[in-house]
């Protein structure tokens, strides 16, 4: 399994990292991630941080920099949030106060209030 996978969902892209333990060593990978997400127009994104039980201060960096660039641009990045502890301490930090966090994929696409009765002709599929 790939560190990190990509979906698309409508104009909805969906970044999972699939990594246990997010650090430094992967920061800069998530960076350059989603600075393409951006580069390709994209102003919706969910980050699926579900899985990770440890992220240290650089991949959480990494987090909040993109956050400030996309909301810049009139976009947002959610989150799906972890389900260990990890929830606690971003919560503790005040990193979840920057980001809306939900608990599954489908909640945070769903959140971006784009609409399928609005002609939107790419179906929800996660």
């Amino acid at each position: 399994m790939e560190d990190f996978e990509k979906k698309i969902c409508a104009d909805v892209i969906v970044e999972v990292v699939n990594l246990t333990r997010a650090t430094w060593k992967e920061a800069g990978e998530l960076k350059k991630i989603l600075d393409e997400d951006i580069l390709l127009k994209y102003r919706r994104i969910v980050i699926d941080i579900g899985k990770c039980e440890f992220m240290d201060s650089t991949f959480v960096g990494a987090l909040v920099v993109a956050q400030k660039k996309i909301v810049k641009m009139g976009g947002e990045i959610k989150l799906v949030e972890p389900v260990s502890n990890m929830h606690e301490l971003l919560e503790k930090a005040g990193i979840l106060k920057l980001f809306d966090s939900y608990t599954t994929q489908r909640e945070a696409i769903e959140s971006f209030s784009y609409n399928l009765e609005h002609n939107n002709p790419h179906p929800l599929r996660i």
